[in-house]
């Protein structure tokens, strides 16, 4: 079984590499589940399904002008990633510049919870 470290360093090198789609199959859990520090439709959601069509909606609403991750932050079963972000949201012509952190929880070799702090 990988280990959390050996998984953390492998989910964050395909961030690095902007593979996210790939991260995401290779790495969550069937059940995952993935919580947003926001209100609305997107704020829980259960499933990879689920997960993947949160990315794809939030791929679709933002024109990304620069995306860094840093990371993995290692502590027992879980690692943390901070994200940065410079992205102009398509509906109303914002431009946001954000960081965030995504607390991931591993269990059973895959990641079974996200949660994203900002």
């Amino acid at each position: 079984m990988t280990s959390t470290a050996e998984l953390a360093a492998a989910f964050v090198a395909l961030l690095k590499e902007g593979k996210h789609e790939d991260a995401a199959r290779a790495y969550n859990a069937n059940d995952i589940a993935s919580y947003e520090n926001m209100p609305g439709p997107m704020a829980q959601c259960h499933g990879k399904q689920a997960v993947k069509s949160k990315g794809e909606w939030w791929t679709a609403n933002h024109e990304v002008h620069d995306f860094t991750t840093a990371g993995p932050y290692l502590n027992g079963d879980q690692f943390a990633v901070h994200f940065y972000f410079d992205v102009t949201v398509k509906e109303s012509g914002e431009r946001r510049k954000m960081h965030e952190i995504g607390l991931y929880t591993v269990k059973n070799g895959k990641i079974a919870e996200e949660r994203f702090f900002y």
